[in-house]
């Protein structure tokens, strides 16, 4: 059964409302685009979505108190991070001279580097565009989706979990890159569903159906 309403976490950074507009295509009866508290932790599941500078979303989030609800949330319902709501969602990111996330995946986001190359060929950075996701794990998120499915990403930087168990699917752009990190009632991705088409619009409808259990 598809959730009844979503909240997709306003902090003033991000693709707020093309996420949005994405869960609604797939089914949510109700979205709402919030940085309210009470509001957010009355939805049925949360969407944490980022683009942009991590130092900037971080400190947003921090000011507006609502990291506390993320880990609030985390705890409670399904959440859905998505690019740099997925990097916040680790411990330290190289970006901007160094910074600190959240803390509820151990591990660190790093920089892929201004000399990053893939045999003799030199790769530009940011990765940007279309890559294949190879799932590392069986998770209800990746439901009716393909192995080695594309989907599309823009990032400069990449997730290097802690913990490999916790990695729910990789790509590879000059080094292997977490494309997926999954924890409990948390799901990840460094990717852009609401970019990706038939199978970023699969995910979704996924994590509409999905009740946190794995």
């Amino acid at each position: 059964m598809l959730s009844s309403h979503v909240a997709v976490i306003d902090y003033g950074m991000g693709n707020l409302h093309s996420v949005a507009k994405a869960l609604e295509h797939v089914g949510a009866r109700s979205v709402e685009v919030t940085s309210d508290p009470e509001k957010i932790m009355a939805a049925d599941r949360v969407v944490l979505p980022g683009v942009g500078a991590i130092r900037d979303c971080v400190s947003e989030l921090r000011q507006l108190g609502l990291d506390h609800i993320v880990r609030k949330v985390a705890a409670e319902k399904p959440l859905l991070g998505v690019c740099v709501g997925m990097q916040m969602l680790l411990e330290h990111s190289e970006e901007n001279g160094g910074v600190d996330g959240l803390g509820l995946f151990p591990g660190n986001v790093n920089f892929f580097g201004n000399d990053l190359h893939e045999g003799d060929e030199r790769l530009k950075v940011p990765h940007m565009g279309w890559n294949q996701v190879k799932q590392t794990i069986d998770h209800p998120l990746w439901h009716r989706i393909d192995q080695d499915a594309r989907f599309y990403f823009v990032h400069s930087y990449y997730a290097v979990p802690g913990k490999q168990t916790q990695l729910a699917g990789r790509c590879h752009y000059g080094v292997d890159v977490a494309a997926a990190l999954a924890q409990d009632n948390v799901f990840a991705t460094q990717f852009h569903p609401e970019k990706s088409h038939t199978n970023g619009l699969q995910l979704l409808q996924n994590f509409l159906a999905w009740d946190g259990r794995w």
